[in-house]
């Protein structure tokens, strides 16, 4: 049997919200859906990019705010209370410092030479290049304290 090729991912997410989920250890997209969730799978890395820093009315951000690695499990419901109960992914998260994307506007396949590269990111959750995770990660200073990036 081949072994399964790690993906990179990209999660959408406000600043508060990402904050959140760096605090429990879970990463939830797509306002809480299952679906999305299932893509990933053990062992895929991921990238929050937070366009504001609070949902909805917050200021503009435009950075990568968290990055990290989904640990094993499948999605799972969880009750936040009054009636949201989003699907959730546990994620081992990397010591890392928040990074602006415009820098890296350039050097990215997802963003470079896009005059509306934003409105790529609409979708919450898009798989992206090893190359353009390492790249984000770099930005980041990411370290994985279980293992390589």
């Amino acid at each position: 049997m081949k072994p399964r090729i790690e993906k990179s991912w990209l999660a959408v997410a406000s600043a508060e919200h990402v904050q959140i989920g760096l605090a429990s250890g879970i990463m939830q997209v797509c306002h809480g859906k299952a679906g999305p969730l299932r893509r990933l799978s053990c062992g895929d890395r991921i990238v929050y990019y937070s366009p504001t820093t609070t949902f909805k009315a917050g200021t503009r951000l435009q950075a990568f705010t968290a990055i990290g690695r989904v640990k094993p499990g499948e999605p799972y419901f969880y009750d936040m209370g009054g009636g949201f109960i989003p699907s959730r992914r546990n994620v081992d998260w990397f010591d890392a410092q928040e990074a602006p994307i415009h820098p890296l506007l350039h050097a990215l396949s997802f963003t470079e030479g896009r005059k509306n590269w934003g409105y790529f990111l609409r979708f919450g959750l898009i798989e992206i290049t090893a190359a353009d995770m390492d790249k984000i990660a770099l930005a980041m200073q990411a370290k994985d304290i279980g293992g390589s990036l």
